[in-house]
């Protein structure tokens, strides 16, 4: 394949554009080092990100640091679904679902409309399944209500009208097909979103930086000792209040506060597999395969992702991955209600996994109850533990309410209250995708063009931000030219993801700042050049 080479950049491993990021890693590790701040966050997933972005508009001096990338872990493998929990309404969770909904049409009208996209689900009905059409349609029903109708009402289809739809859907045995409505993700692209957010409100940030120890003073955690990832450097920070968000990890940090504490949460292993679609996906496949477990067939990126698994998972966090069993668990689960054709291992083009963080108790991880946990140690640091996207606002107050009430550490007084905090603040980019798209293909210099497809992929990822990355087209086109063929990323997203998006490693850039990796298409010479652009060594 022929790699494009644009112009700008091209550094060797010691060129600018490698000074420049350690210039920068540098100076934020010192303003790290040299300041005392009210609130460390250790973690930048769901639950980090969230409570740093509304600590620094609470007005609270605060830094996140995360061991990788943001979003590196558990909050970039999830089934990038906003929703409200269609299964919570067989266990009776009426407000829970409720509340989700909520906070779903917040984040897809006002927070986020150009991250947040509105889905349409099938609930597929087959002759000796876990349950029945009557059943499944006075759910959606119920479901549609709890939304006040805002993505219609549910209802029951035929399996003619539903395989119109989607000519994938398995209809032998099919009684009939259930709808409801609810909205998908880019899980990496919110993170870094929300990142992005934090920094605007005040926060520092830094990734690839690893805690290895707790800083104490009269017995109480006051800060953290870390080392740079990427560089080897050793540096400290002092805080009044840390929080450890680290997901499956909480329990190691934990450990570093208090030796003998014991075990909080446990894990459960949900894997994904992402596949070339061969025919077009109109609606997403929700298809149940016992009482309390669905399987996914998604409509996501261009591509079918399906999933998920749900077992319990007790070995080293950083190793979990998706196995060849759990890549014939999902094929298998997904053939309920998808035609061979479509599940061909051919078509397999990424697999991935990641860890949910439940609370620890009785009875297996599948029936286990999804919700967000908050304690304190013997050190005053605070744990938090559990949490999805749907609701990550809400658990960003939640916690951010606890720290106002902590008693031995007074920072209510120098934070707004929760309640004065401004609603609904949108993230960075906040637009209509498709004005966004529309004016990526008018507004262009005469005789340049950008493909359809690349104005659609930078709206839908970007918003309004879109338009910084054409003005580096602009600046230099061949930035303009698609990393690969076979996608719609152009080399001008590196760039901009290199410079005002905190990737540090080829790892950071193909999978988490665009989809290079999901579409398989990070082949070595894309991430020779990523590399190089990056001013990494070569590998």
């Amino acid at each position: 394949m022929n790699i494009p080479q644009p112009t700008t950049g091209s550094p060797s491993t010691t060129g600018p554009a490698g000074i420049a990021a350690a210039a920068r890693r540098a100076e934020t590790r010192d303003r790290l080092a040299t300041a005392t701040w009210d609130l460390l966050v250790v973690g930048g997933g769901i639950l980090g990100t969230s409570v740093a972005w509304h600590a620094a508009q609470s007005g609270l001096r605060v830094a996140m640091v995360d061991a990788g990338d943001f979003a590196g872990a558990t909050s970039s493998a999830s089934s990038k679904l906003v929703h409200g929990g269609l299964r919570y309404l067989q266990t009776g969770a009426v407000r829970l679902v409720a509340e989700n909904h909520h906070e779903r049409r917040v984040l897809a009208r006002d927070v986020a409309p150009h991250l947040v996209n509105p889905l349409t689900f099938h609930l597929p009905v087959y002759r000796g399944g876990p349950h029945g059409a009557a059943k499944l349609g006075a759910g959606v029903f119920a479901y549609s209500a709890l939304s006040a109708f805002g993505d219609g009402v549910g209802r029951v289809i035929t399996p003619a009208r539903a395989a119109a739809l989607n000519p994938a859907l398995r209809t032998e045995n099919l009684r009939a097909v259930a709808v409801y409505g609810d909205h998908q993700m880019n899980d990496s692209r919110m993170a870094v979103m929300t990142v992005r957010a934090a920094v605007q409100s005040g926060a520092a940030v830094l990734n690839h930086a690893e805690v290895v120890g707790l800083r104490f003073s009269h017995g109480r955690v006051t800060g953290a000792e870390l080392r740079d990832r990427l560089s080897g450097d050793e540096f400290g920070i002092d805080a009044r209040v840390v929080l450890n968000a680290t997901g499956p990890w909480v329990d190691h940090l934990r450990r570093l506060e208090d030796p003998g504490a014991a075990p909080s949460i446990r894990l459960s292993k949900g894997a994904h597999l992402v596949l070339r679609r061969t025919k077009p996906w109109r609606t997403a496949l929700a298809t149940p395969i016992d009482k309390y477990r669905i399987t996914f067939a998604l409509p996501w990126e261009d591509q079918l992702l399906l999933g998920t698994t749900d077992e319990a998972y007790d070995g080293d966090p950083a190793d979990v991955r998706a196995t060849e069993a759990d890549i014939r668990q999902i094929l298998d689960e997904a053939a309920f209600s998808v035609r061979d054709e479509q599940l061909d291992r051919s078509l397999l083009t990424y697999a991935f996994a990641g860890l949910r963080v439940l609370p620890g108790g009785p009875g297996g991880v599948e029936s286990a109850r999804r919700e967000t946990v908050v304690t304190e140690g013997r050190g005053g640091m605070l744990s938090v533990a559990g949490g999805k996207w749907t609701t990550y606002r809400h658990i960003g107050r939640t916690v951010l309410r606890k720290l106002a009430a902590q008693p031995t550490v007074p920072l209510a007084e120098d934070m707004a209250p929760v309640s004065d905090l401004v609603r609904r603040v949108p993230l960075p980019g906040v637009a209509n995708p498709n004005a966004v798209a529309h004016r990526l293909l008018v507004d262009r210099e005469p005789g340049a063009r950008m493909d359809p497809l690349t104005a659609r992929q930078l709206a839908t990822h970007y918003g309004s931000l879109a338009f910084e990355i054409a003005r580096l087209v602009r600046a230099d086109p061949a930035l303009g030219e698609r990393v690969h063929p076979d996608g719609p990323e152009i080399w001008a997203q590196v760039v901009y993801a290199r410079d005002h998006e905190w990737a540090e490693t080829v790892e950071d850039v193909v999978r988490r700042r665009t989809t290079l990796t999901i579409r398989g298409l990070d082949t070595p010479e894309v991430r020779a050049r990523v590399a190089d652009l990056l001013g990494l060594p070569a590998a």
